[in-house]
């Protein structure tokens, strides 16, 4: 499908679907199985038009692993990573204070098990296969989808920012919140380790499927099309 909030915030390339399926697309663009990437490379690639996956096969990161919801984090080591270091042969990343908080976090991660994880341009998408659509966007393109997002709710909480992993906040927070039923959708790309994988100028908006289609048929009527939106528009 095309989308129309796309191209209301001039979106340089696609919407990425994701979703959850047994095996890999045939010709699907895949990490190297055994070397380490960052799975956030995928969700670009699909922004540029590449229908891409990952399995547990080609996923060497771990937290890419985690965050794609093919497997837990394995404690004992991945706590210190995340926080101060001292087990392990890598330093710590400082992410969390201490141990214990980042094993608090790990386990109170969502879950979204999967055996592969597509990214694919929205406009090649199967019919009925999306579980979360994200968008990569600059600041001003992120303001139209945080609004849009909170435009016909009641609430004010329509969006969530979360501390996690890149593909955490873009892939295995939105499916998790589309397989609940709930309308949640989530900034993502504020990872510093996902971040040396973007643009400086990106960060990534990212929708339970149900949410995104629910602003699709909001666009129309929304401050999309009004002169505060056309003077913004001009600069993107």
């Amino acid at each position: 499908m095309e989308s129309k909030i796309a191209k209301a915030i001039k979106l340089r390339g696609e919407p990425v679907a994701i979703w959850r399926a047994g095996a890999a697309p045939e010709g699907a663009l895949t990490l190297t199985p055994g070397k380490w990437g960052c799975t956030v490379a995928l969700l670009s690639a699909a922004s540029r038009g590449r229908t891409a996956a990952a399995s547990l096969e080609t996923t060497v990161c771990r937290g890419g692993r985690a965050g794609l919801g093919l497997g837990k984090y394995e404690t004992g080591e991945i706590e210190y990573f995340l926080s101060t270091g001292g087990r392990g042969p890598r330093p710590g990343e400082r992410y969390k204070q201490s141990p214990e908080l980042a094993l608090e976090f790990i386990r109170g991660l969502p879950e979204a098990p999967s055996s592969c994880t597509v990214f694919a341009p929205l406009s090649r998408a199967e019919e009925g296969r999306p579980e979360a659509v994200v968008f990569l966007v600059n600041a001003d393109q992120l303001s139209a989808l945080v609004t849009l997002a909170n435009f016909d709710r009641a609430g004010q909480d329509g969006v969530r920012v979360l501390f996690g992993a890149g593909c955490t906040q873009c892939v295995l927070y939105p499916l998790a919140e589309q397989a609940r039923g709930g309308d949640a959708c989530f900034i993502g790309l504020t990872d510093p380790s996902a971040r040396k994988c973007v643009s400086a100028d990106l960060l990534a908006f990212a929708a339970p499927y149900g949410r995104f289609l629910a602003m699709e048929a909001n666009a129309d009527e929304s401050f999309l099309h009004t002169e505060t939106w056309e003077i913004i528009s001009k600069r993107i």
